[in-house]
């Protein structure tokens, strides 16, 4: 045996070359294919292999010398006595050449001799295994066809390659499950945005103006513009938000979402920019803000009206130059995040009051996207009303449902101030009540008695029309009434144009001629 005094300065290297590679950044395969060749520097054998401890199997993560099937084996130590007694001893093993244990690389050698390595056994062998904290986490193993082989190795070499191995393999395996982790949480994440789209739909609608909102949106997505989105309570705008998203290059990072209308003024500019712990009572822990959170992907930023105007400066700045500061903090944190803006405020008029920033409001709205209201787009109303019905009706498991014409008359002349959230909210409603009762597979109609809406009867204008001393006529009558008279009148200002009349209305030139005929004002005319 040599002296064990003293370590040789090509040893002492070695071991310094498998420390340093603990702290570097390489990938898990790299890792452990240069701790191996470290290894194989210091114990001369024909083949050596590393493995982590799995439950009772050991799975090679990096071998030298053995067929590439060997990789993908897993030996459990219940069946490999020599492997077990490796695992179980806490200092380093040499087995005698005329050991009894099999030893379990025996035939799988790649030498260059196939012959040799498939018929000849394995005259020396040694392991080690690999602990880390008290914890068991691998083994490993040099053989090699000379019987003699590791006579001279120094045990205490030996020990502290195990020590070094067994440190690399648990830093390894940790890396390895944060990366998965991380990579897992970003596929959650990435899958929660495509679901939070696809929950909201498309956006639906044949229209001229539904048509339009899709182009200017696919238009907009591809770039990085922020974007306003305009537009009454209930069009959409979040919706519209969730595709410009999903229709852009950050559609796999996360849309981050905030009401700036739910934000207090003492809360607002932490929740966006975020603090550090102490800047303010109750600032227990550092807090990153949305922005950060958001960084790589798209912050959404719904009722902008609201934002306090302390808080906008600090937006401002966020859009201007990508730089946001903590509560608190004195270090400029850099971000990339696209803002998306939506409101359902005129922003020009908030500005002449005061109540709103001229800058921040130019640097939001670089590119405006004006969602417009369900009466714009009233020849979207049977569309959108027949897949609200089959949504209700997935939901209640009943079986086919269908508006009345009556119904969806009604549903077309009313004047919707909650918009598209109103429209399914009423269509919802009713189909709960038509189909209460109905039996399995039965076809629902839903009437205007089901109908609870604010404007469940025509306008008061054409109620008014029709003389007091006359009977009420029934509300298709009426509906129908209504429809002529708007019809005439919008013909009446184009001097008879059906095209420009169709415009006008919100309705194809062909759906147009067909309800006028349903009317019988063509053959009136």
């Amino acid at each position: 045996m040599e002296d064990t005094a003293s370590l040789s300065n090509k040893q002492l290297q070695a071991l310094l070359e498998i420390a340093r590679d603990l702290t570097a950044s390489l990938a898990a395969e790299d890792r452990y294919a240069r701790l191996l060749n470290v290894i194989r520097g210091l114990i001369p054998c024909d083949a050596a292999c590393l493995l982590r401890l799995e439950g009772h199997e050991l799975v090679p993560v990096a071998a030298h010398g053995l067929v590439a099937s060997a990789l993908s084996k897993r030996f459990d130590r219940r069946d490999h006595p020599r492997l077990d007694v490796i695992l179980s001893s806490r200092e380093p093993v040499r087995f005698p050449v005329d050991s009894p244990l099999a030893d379990p690389f025996d035939g799988l050698l790649d030498l260059p001799d196939r012959r040799l390595a498939m018929h000849d056994t394995i005259h020396a062998c040694l392991g080690c295994v690999l602990t880390e904290g008290g914890e068991v986490v691998g083994a490993l193993t040099a053989d090699a066809l000379e019987a003699h082989a590791f006579d001279r190795l120094d045990t205490r070499l030996i020990a502290i390659l195990g020590a070094l191995a067994g440190a690399a393999v648990r830093t390894t395996t940790l890396i390895e499950a944060l990366r998965e982790r991380a990579e897992h949480q970003g596929q959650v994440v990435r899958e929660v945005v495509r679901n939070a789209v696809d929950a909201g739909g498309d956006i639906l609608g044949t229209g001229p103006r539904a048509v339009r909102l899709r182009q200017e949106i696919a238009i907009v997505a591809g770039s990085d513009l922020a974007v306003l989105i305009t537009g009454e309570t209930g069009v959409g705008k979040e919706l519209v938000a969730r595709h410009v998203h999903a229709m852009s290059a950050r559609a796999d990072e996360a849309l981050i979402q905030v009401n700036c209308a739910a934000l207090p003024e003492s809360i607002a500019e932490s929740e966006l920019f975020g603090h550090v712990a102490g800047a303010f009572t109750g600032a227990t822990r550092d807090r990153a803000g949305k922005f950060e959170i958001a960084d790589g992907g798209t912050l959404f930023l719904d009722e902008i009206g609201e934002l306090p105007l302390t808080v906008q400066p600090k937006l401002l700045r966020a859009l201007q130059h990508g730089e946001i500061q903590r509560i608190g903090s004195d270090r400029v944190h850099r971000v990339n995040v696209r803002v998306i803006a939506a409101t359902n405020r005129h922003l020009e008029l908030e500005v002449e009051r005061g109540r709103f920033r001229a800058d921040l409001y130019h640097r939001l709205a670089v590119f405006p996207l004006r969602v417009p209201s369900l009466r714009e787009r009233r020849e979207d109303i049977p569309l959108l009303a027949t897949h609200f019905v089959d949504i209700a009706r997935r939901r209640l498991g009943t079986g086919t449902v269908r508006l009345t014409p009556e119904a969806h008359d009604l549903l077309f002349a009313a004047e919707w101030p909650g918009n598209v959230r109103e429209l399914e909210n009423v269509v919802s409603r009713a189909v709960l009540r038509a189909s209460f009762g109905s039996k399995p597979h039965q076809t629902v109609m839903v009437g205007i008695e089901n109908l609870d809406m604010p404007t469940s009867r025509p306008p008061s204008r054409l109620v008014n029309a029709t003389p007091t001393n006359s009977p009420i006529l029934p509300l298709r009558e009426q509906l129908e009434e209504f429809q002529r008279r708007l019809i005439r009148e919008s013909l009446d200002r184009h001097h008879g144009k059906w095209a420009a009349a169709a415009r006008e209305l919100g309705l194809h030139r062909s759906n147009l001629h067909t309800l006028a005929k349903r009317l019988g004002l063509i053959q009136a005319m």
